[in-house]
């Protein structure tokens, strides 16, 4: 039973948690069967056509891949959100852990479609001035537990985050993911995780605002008083570097042939 088995199983007892299962699909790392080894950064997935259409073959396990090919087969380890960005708009479809895993599912282009468009809503950036923090009120336990998951891999990328609730000047009201002594250049990163989580929570046109403030700073004191607060693991001690797998570097992803 693997993460994906169990968020796919909790979906088939409660629509509810469908969000869930997209969200777990789009974190994890999956191996994506190739017709043959990645040429650098560009891949050939193995197309099986069907009758509604093409599709490519994911798996959430090596030992499920090589089961269902009878053997080793070629692949690329990638997380799935890149693969969905990878699919978006082709008009291909997605066999997951085909072969008789709980997980088993064949999603549709559109469906491929729709999460790589959840996966890509940018955060807006706006300003605001803070009158008051308040402790958190009202937020679905899917949000926080969204939130809990991703920060629990941003580990390095600040020291904490901050979630409170806040009354802006003019009197609007809303809550605030405030990350503390941030990389810089992880802002960007950060920022959308802390989107997708909203996104995944299933509120309807719900808000959080999201802010980067340092440890020392008076309004982060105030913040710590009424915080939910996320602490982020520590770094982990940088390992000598080694080749690159296809789409690990969200700047370079990788290519369709």
């Amino acid at each position: 039973m693997t993460p994906l088995d169990a968020a796919y199983l909790a979906m088939a007892e409660d629509e509810d948690r469908r969000l869930g299962f997209y969200e777990r699909l789009a974190d994890g790392e999956v191996f994506l069967m190739l017709e043959e080894e990645a040429q650098g950064d560009t891949l050939k997935p193995r197309l099986f056509p069907l009758e509604d259409g093409p599709i490519v073959l994911i798996f959430d396990l090596e030992e499920r891949m090589s089961a269902f090919a009878g053997g080793i087969a070629p692949y690329a380890a990638l997380p799935g959100r890149v693969v969905a960005r990878m699919l978006a708009g082709q008009g291909i479809g997605l066999g997951i852990n085909l072969g008789g895993a709980p997980s088993e599912l064949v999603l549709p282009p559109e469906a491929v479609d729709w999460l790589a468009e959840m996966l890509d809503t940018a955060p807006e950036v706006v300003e605001a001035l803070p009158e008051a923090f308040h402790a958190p009120k009202g937020l679905p336990q899917a949000l926080v537990a969204g939130l809990d998951a991703k920060l629990a891999r941003a580990g390095g990328l600040a020291a904490a985050a901050l979630l409170v609730g806040v009354t802006y000047q003019g009197g609007r009201r809303g809550h605030m993911l405030a990350f503390v002594d941030a990389v810089p250049e992880a802002e960007a990163a950060l920022a959308r995780a802390a989107g997708e989580a909203l996104a995944f929570s299933g509120i309807e046109a719900g808000e959080m605002d999201v802010a980067f403030v340092a440890g020392g700073d008076a309004a982060t004191t105030a913040m710590a008083r009424v915080a939910l607060r996320f602490d982020l693991p520590a770094p982990v001690r940088a390992e000598p570097a080694a080749p690159m797998a296809p789409g690990s570097d969200p700047a370079r992803p990788p290519k369709l042939r």
